[in-house]
């Protein structure tokens, strides 16, 4: 998977936290429920904290997730699509760090 492949690219400020709104390209705003920060993590740990994340929340939620560039943007969405959550966007900070937005499906 090629980073931003099929994504849009930040044109707006990051999301930071819980609750906060972000614009997404198509012009609607998501509200983000819960956010979670792997930048301090390495592959698996990057996938397991995004999916204990999930596992918390309920269905239809939105997750930010904060993860630096490289492996964490190579395997963490497409593992998160493999577990059958919906990934919504994938934001480049431009910072080498990227904003995973997901709405969870199902349990």
């Amino acid at each position: 998977m090629t980073p931003g492949a099929g994504f849009f690219r930040k044109d707006h400020t990051p999301v930071t936290g819980k609750d906060k709104e972000i614009y997404m390209a198509e012009g609607t705003d998501i509200k983000v429920d819960e956010t979670v920060d792997i930048t301090d993590v390495v592959c698996p740990v990057t996938f397991v904290k995004t999916k204990v994340a999930l596992e918390e929340m309920d269905d239809g939620q939105i997750l930010s997730v904060h993860m630096n560039d490289g492996e964490p943007v190579q395997n963490v969405p497409r593992s998160v699509k493999e577990e059958g959550h919906k990934i919504l966007k994938l934001i480049d900070n431009e910072d080498g760090t990227y904003d995973l937005i997901v709405k969870k499906v199902g349990d």
